[in-house]
């Protein structure tokens, strides 16, 4: 018995006082834990868990109820035009054709033609602008406009050697081109 007793004082006077042992008891005491675990749960489910899919997709709102979300994609929304006041089409047309200008014309009778259908805002980004410059001819095809919300439409023209886009807004009932934007076909 001396030999088991031997045994028994190294390990509880040297070893658990060692780094080497300490680290040993944990790693021990860890497994003996996971094991436990192990043996309690049961058997292995391998359908259980999260790393499989689940069957259906998962939803916190039942399918029957109406959209609530701020944009609705089921309903185009349509422009209002304040009554006697121009469509956003025809004010898209009238700017396209200011726009073109007129052999001869100064860049302030363009400014002036441009006025009545552009915002304040569009009127500062163009002043300084000359005619000239305007790579277009004519007019080739009906105005597209495509409404965004009931005060903000896009409207596509098409010109000669390219298409022009405007962004349109009513701030006050009346339809006004607040941005151009060119591009060369």
């Amino acid at each position: 018995m001396s030999v088991v007793r031997r045994a028994i004082e190294f390990v509880f006077t040297r070893l658990l006082r060692s780094r080497l042992g300490v680290a040993l008891g944990i790693a021990i005491l860890v497994l003996g834990v996971v094991a436990a675990a192990r043996l309690v749960s049961g058997p292995n489910d391998s359908t259980a868990g999260l790393s499989n899919r689940p069957p259906a997709p998962i939803t916190t709102v039942h399918p029957t109820t109406g959209d609530d979300g701020a944009i609705s994609t089921t309903t185009t929304p349509s422009p209002v035009t304040r009554p006697g006041e121009p469509t956003p089409e025809r004010v898209a047309e009238r700017f396209a054709t200011a726009w073109l200008g007129r052999p001869g014309q100064t860049a302030d009778q363009w400014h002036q033609e441009l006025r009545p259908f552009s915002t304040p805002a569009l009127l500062d980004k163009l002043a300084g602008v000359d005619p000239a410059g305007v790579p277009a001819g004519e007019l080739t095809d009906e105005v597209t406009v495509r409404p965004r919300s009931e005060t903000f439409v896009e409207a596509l023209v098409i010109l000669d050697t390219g298409q022009l886009r405007l962004e349109l807004v009513t701030p006050d009932g009346r339809w006004l081109v607040d941005a151009v934007d060119w591009e060369q076909a």
